[in-house]
């Protein structure tokens, strides 16, 4: 999942918000601090209450991405923009097709949600700008086997881009995956592969409703800590099909 996905439940609760972005945004700063789901257990009952939320959050990340990730429908789709990736980009047999297929699931679902009700960026947005970047930094360095240093100055700033309104338009997509490529350090897409993402855009959107439904096997969140506090991902597949 992406970010906007992972925090649709959590769009009231702003450290819920920042804890299921914090693994991505993690990966931006400095990829060798890696905070996994048992580094954020013994947090989730913390006397702050907005440590606990980070903590929680970063426990939903993990859980939501290991369902998503195993979904016959993620499989499928990323299959299918793999292939056509590598159609659109001759003589490329190497690791860029796959890891754009992978991506773009995730990205043009982020764009098929926002697409549907806008003004729940809005509100994403408006969560993320209520955040004290301290805060969510000691409390991720309080989970992390070793520190980060560069997250609080982040938050600010992925507010100020604010990329995911870009999802929606061709070409501000391709400028946006272009910077994904030059922080892995794959080459960079032609102008030219921006004519395959309507049709990328029309499959993810046609099994939205599916992307958002977990597997009978998936464990939430509230197995871990109460259900009724942390709502499961299933409530979103109502949403896919408005």
């Amino acid at each position: 999942m992406n970010y906007f996905a992972h925090a649709l439940d959590f769009l009231e609760s702003p450290y819920l918000v920042a804890g299921v972005a914090t693994p991505d945004w993690l990966g931006v700063v400095d990829r060798r601090v890696r905070v996994r789901s048992k580094h954020a257990l013994p947090l989730i009952d913390d006397a702050d209450d907005r440590v606990a939320d980070v903590a929680r959050g970063i426990v939903r990340h993990h859980q939501d991405d290991a369902w998503f990730h195993e979904s016959a429908a993620f499989h499928e789709l990323s299959w299918q923009l793999t292939v056509v990736t590598r159609d659109a980009l001759p003589g490329d047999e190497g690791f860029r097709p796959s890891f754009l297929g992978h991506i773009l699931v995730e990205i043009l679902l982020d764009a098929e949600l926002i697409s549907q009700k806008p003004q729940r960026l809005e509100k994403y947005y408006q969560a993320l700008e209520l955040l004290d970047g301290d805060v969510v930094e000691q409390a991720v360095n309080r989970m992390a086997p070793r520190p980060c240093q560069r997250l609080a100055a982040l938050i600010p700033h992925f507010c100020r881009e604010g990329f995911l309104w870009d999802y929606a338009d061709d070409g501000k997509l391709w400028f946006r995956l272009n910077q994904v490529m030059r922080r892995v350090t794959l080459p960079p897409l032609p102008e030219s592969f921006c004519r395959l993402l309507p049709e990328a855009r029309r499959l993810v959107s046609s099994r939205a409703a599916e992307l958002l439904c977990p597997g009978p096997g998936a464990s939430s969140l509230g197995e871990t800590v109460e259900a009724e506090t942390i709502p499961h991902r299933n409530n979103l597949a109502g949403d896919a099909r408005q």
